[in-house]
């Protein structure tokens, strides 16, 4: 049995908003006589839209109208009815997802435009879904390496760490080809106040690009300090937005997206003044520097790196057993956060430790939002190990039960109810516990949830897809 389904993204960037249109296949892989096992066997990008300087009522305020015009255009020139779209993806990211009325930006668009999977992308989440899109991930694997990606776009440089094919950190640097704005000539027209003590230069001030340059060499500096190539000064911790990340030891293999990746590997750039801001100097600065000197990978994407598609509606049920106790179904639109056997076969307090590192990924504002915690667990576990992981990980999810949010936590061996059971008698009340068996997922998914259907559970699983 094959279907075919339409999905869209929408990447509302700090410097540039831009659609992609998909159509996707789903085939049953699973036998007439087994549970079906859905997944997609082919993709194919269908649309792609122009690339969309992103409209801003004022420096604090999205123009949301303009947004929705940029979609209606889009998708009269595609020569397809919103009412077909069945899955897709907004996303808000880099200096914008911090604009005063982001949050009620995708509010309107997650009803505007078919059935999306709404997320605010903090830059944690925003630079694993930038490096995947890059392909690090694969490349990671494939050469059981350290790779380091840098998303660099108009405000921020969102930093990720794969390690074989895992993603182990992430970090985020107030970086970016816009962080000065020149009208047509070559007046400043905005300096972002992260570079304040850094720069003299001011709003009204015409520039050359000599005058430009010390910035782009101050920026490349920061970020070269991050990846480990330098010591890290006052300079890069000026400039960090939450935390750099924990580079290993030698020099990882590193990568570049995002726009101003585009400027980095092109043989023939633009001229400077091309976008108006320091994008074509930054990246030009980039490519000389020692950041492209050593290890390096020209990545499969640069400026469409984040989300441009999103994806499977893959259907399927929760293994045999679940264990809950004060959930309301349904749920959707949980963002999965994915953790590797190694890192909870560790003692109950390197588990909790690692959980609560890793929540914060997705925090909203500084606040716990919901999450699905998903590792692979083990086949028939001794009560030793169920008793171990269940302490870990309510120590560790403890800031959600504290918000008043339900702990969801999918294993993909066939142990939920134990555990689950083993959560639910080290909880006081009131008690808001989902755990389930036989997913395998990824960080940077999204799942819905249906009511239980006898023990199992309905489960749509969104993967998030990049145009490659």
């Amino acid at each position: 049995m094959e279907r075919a389904l339409l999905s869209v993204g929408l990447d509302i960037g700090t410097s540039t908003t831009q659609m992609v249109l998909s159509r996707l296949t789903v085939e049953n892989k699973a036998s007439a006589f087994a549970v079906p096992d859905l997944a997609i066997t082919d993709r194919e990008i269908i649309y792609r839209s122009a690339i969309h300087f992103t409209p801003l009522q004022s420096d604090t305020v999205i123009d949301a109208e303009a947004i929705q015009a940029i979609v209606d255009e889009e998708y009269r020139k595609a020569g397809i009815e919103k009412s077909a779209i069945e899955t897709g993806a907004v996303i808000i990211t880099g200096e914008t997802a911090r604009k005063d009325n982001a949050k009620q930006v995708l509010s309107a668009l997650s009803g505007y435009a078919g059935e999306f999977v709404v997320a605010t992308a903090g830059p944690d989440l925003e630079g694993i879904l930038a490096a995947r899109g890059a392909g690090c991930d694969e490349y990671s694997r494939a050469h059981d390496t350290a790779v380091l990606n840098f998303d660099i776009g108009g405000g921020t440089a969102n930093a990720c760490l794969f390690d074989r094919g895992r993603c182990v950190d992430t970090g985020c640097l107030n970086v970016g080809g816009r962080l000065i704005k020149l009208d047509e000539s070559h007046r400043i027209t905005y300096v972002s106040p992260v570079l304040d003590g850094l720069t003299t230069l001011s709003v009204g001030q015409t520039v050359t690009e000599a005058e430009l340059q010390p910035v782009a060499d101050l920026l490349t500096k920061a970020l070269e300090e991050a990846a480990g190539l330098r010591p890290r000064t006052e300079l890069s911790q000026r400039l960090t937005t939450n935390r750099l990340p924990a580079v290993p030891a030698g020099s990882p293999v590193l990568s570049f997206s995002g726009g101003v990746a585009d400027m980095i590997y092109t043989e023939t750039p633009p001229p400077w003044d091309a976008f108006g801001d320091t994008g074509v100097i930054l990246g030009r600065t980039i490519a000389r520097s020692p950041l492209l000197q050593g290890p390096h990978i020209r990545p499969k994407e640069t400026i469409r790196a984040t989300v441009v598609g999103a994806g499977s509606h893959a259907t399927t049920l929760s293994g045999s057993t679940i264990a809950y106790e004060g959930v309301d179904f349904p749920l959707k639109n949980l963002p999965v956060l994915s953790l590797t056997a190694e890192e909870t076969a560790g003692t109950p307090q390197e588990v909790a430790q690692t959980v609560e590192k890793k929540l914060r990924w997705f925090w909203d504002d500084g606040e716990p939002s919901p999450v699905v915690l998903a590792f692979p667990g083990q086949h028939s576990p001794d009560f030793q190990t169920i008793e171990r992981l269940a302490e870990g990980l309510l120590s560790g999810l403890a800031p959600l039960q504290q918000a008043g949010l339900p702990l969801l936590v999918a294993v993909t061996a066939d142990m939920a109810k134990a555990l689950g059971q083993a959560m639910l008698c080290r909880m006081a009340q009131p008690r808001h516990l989902l755990c389930m068996d036989g997913l395998t997922m990824e960080t940077g998914m999204y799942l819905d949830i249906g009511s239980p259907v006898g023990s199992a559970l309905p489960v749509v699983v969104k993967t998030l897809l990049f145009d490659r």
